[in-house]
């Protein structure tokens, strides 16, 4: 039975983290396990920069966008002697296991300590959905509804002036975020990294489109497929449609966890600590077939999961 854990966060911040370090640091204390928190991830671990935590320290937080224990990129972090140094600032706070809530490259940092002798669980936090092993991270849902938000807002506008909206929005190597949520809104077209991207096929939807009475579009722009800058800059210049683009940006990764996210975040709490006290170390938290599971490292690389070809298929049949 392990007294003492470490939890930090990495990498881009995501709805849902606080939430998580909420439930992290409750069970945990709840089972007799003190908590150190480790402010601005593996940089703070470099930093050797951390604050304990207890109840009231995590309280007001789950509702709350970010991550109260910040988060930072660590490009020294990629190298062994720098993953030492984390280990050994570890140990010397007493330490035996650290709980890592973020992306897939925050994993792979816990992967790295682990391999240095240091026990890791990594809690999936991205609003892109695209990590091993886990076919939900904690996020999505938030900045899927954010986008849909922001979508339905510009769809008036677009009405009102007859014009093509073309949104951009987060998503370098999944179109989960653009899917979802022009899916939701009834958007004409989604462009993702997924799919081979065909201007002129867009270009002759639209046109139909318009054809049959539509005046205005939503097309939803995954930023891994192509600039918003460069669809529009297409459209303009191949048909006689008005085109306007929207970049959603850094708006996706803010705002106040969703209901689902909030859940999740205090289900995959409870997975990690109760792992750590049966033993079961070195693996992502995850939900696979609605199922909360532990899988060990060495087998996430074979459980990568892609969009929906179904759901893709039939945005762009409704949509016509």
């Amino acid at each position: 039975m392990i007294t003492k854990l470490g939890i930090l966060t990495s990498g881009g911040d995501a709805p849902g983290m606080n939430p998580a370090i909420r439930g992290v640091t409750r069970y945990a204390l709840d089972k007799g396990i003190a908590v150190e928190g480790i402010l601005r991830g593996y940089e703070g671990l470099l930093r050797q920069e951390s604050i304990l935590l207890d109840q009231r320290s995590v309280g007001e937080i789950i509702h709350r966008g970010g991550t109260m224990l910040r988060t930072a990129r660590c490009e020294a972090f990629i190298h062994e002697d720098a993953q030492r140094q984390a280990v050994d600032f570890l140990r010397s706070k007493e330490i035996e296991a650290l709980i890592v809530v973020g992306g897939d490259g925050s994993m792979k940092g816990a992967q790295c300590l682990s391999r240095l002798g240091m026990p890791t669980i990594t809690i999936p936090g991205t609003i892109d959905n695209d990590m091993p092993g886990t076919e939900y991270t904690l996020g999505f849902d938030t900045a899927v509804n954010t986008v849909l938000q922001s979508v339905n807002k510009i769809r008036d506008t677009a009405y009102s002036h007859e014009r093509v909206a073309v949104v951009e929005v987060m998503g370098r190597h999944a179109g989960f975020i653009a899917l979802h949520a022009g899916m939701a809104s009834g958007a004409e077209a989604v462009l993702v990294p997924e799919h081979d991207v065909s201007l002129e096929e867009l270009c002759n939807r639209l046109y139909e489109s318009h054809q049959h009475r539509k005046l205005s579009s939503i097309v939803i722009v995954a930023e891994g497929a192509m600039s918003g800058s460069d669809v529009v800059s297409y459209i303009k210049e191949h048909t006689y449609l008005e085109p306007s683009l929207t970049v959603l940006g850094y708006v996706q990764r803010g705002g106040a966890p969703t209901a689902l996210d909030a859940i999740l975040a205090g289900l995959f709490a409870q997975k990690a600590v109760d792992c750590l006290c049966q033993g079961t170390v070195n693996v992502v938290i995850g939900l696979l077939q609605n199922r909360l599971v532990a899988t060990p490292y060495t087998e996430t690389d074979r459980m990568h999961f892609s969009i929906d070809d179904n759901m893709y298929n039939l945005l762009h049949q409704l949509g016509k």
